[in-house]
């Protein structure tokens, strides 16, 4: 008998790949994932409200007078550059963190929920993790360790559902209450 036989009942061999090249780069990710979630999440914010203010502005400039239209063509302005923001925030691009500080700065007027926020965001592109996150070394570490994700907390997601829910029944409470 050969002993190069065929074994069917032999464990499957199979080439293990060595992860040590990218275990600095998971370690990397796996600490700034939380933040860098968190300034996705603002990316998205941008692109709604770029998206918001672009288009009630542009319904306003069919009824607008010449002293509005200014105005109107302002806020036209800054809803495209907050959605240009929300874009570059989310792809991470550096000058993206810069918009937005940008308009953050803006928004820190907003007093007092609107401060609240935009101090909060400005915290989120000027801290360490922020400056790092927005490195273009950190899109080689993305590059490396797409099998990271952010894993959302169900908690998070019970909370949202209430609070749809009550924005639901309160729409519903005020059209029905009329």
């Amino acid at each position: 008998m050969s002993t190069n036989a065929f074994n069917p009942y032999a464990a499957p061999a199979a080439p293990v790949a060595d992860v040590s090249a990218n275990a600095e780069a998971d370690a990397i990710r796996r600490a700034h994932i939380s933040h860098e979630a968190s300034i996705k999440a603002v990316g998205f914010l941008y692109y709604l409200g770029g998206v918001g203010v672009t288009l009630v502005a542009a319904a306003s400039l069919l009824g607008a007078n010449d002293a509005s239209v200014m105005v109107t063509l302002l806020l036209i302005a800054l809803g495209v550059g907050q959605f240009f923001a929300g874009w570059a925030v989310r792809a991470l691009r550096p000058w993206g963190r810069i918009l937005g500080c940008v308009l953050s700065g803006l928004g820190l007027l907003g007093f007092p929920i609107g401060t609240v926020i935009n101090a909060y965001i400005l915290y989120l592109f000027l801290s360490k993790k922020g400056r790092t996150i927005f490195a273009p070394e950190y899109q080689a570490v993305i590059a490396a360790t797409p099998e990271v994700k952010y894993r959302t907390s169900i908690l998070v997601w019970i909370f949202l559902a209430l609070l749809v829910a009550l924005l639901a029944f309160g729409l519903l409470g005020s059209y029905f209450g009329k």
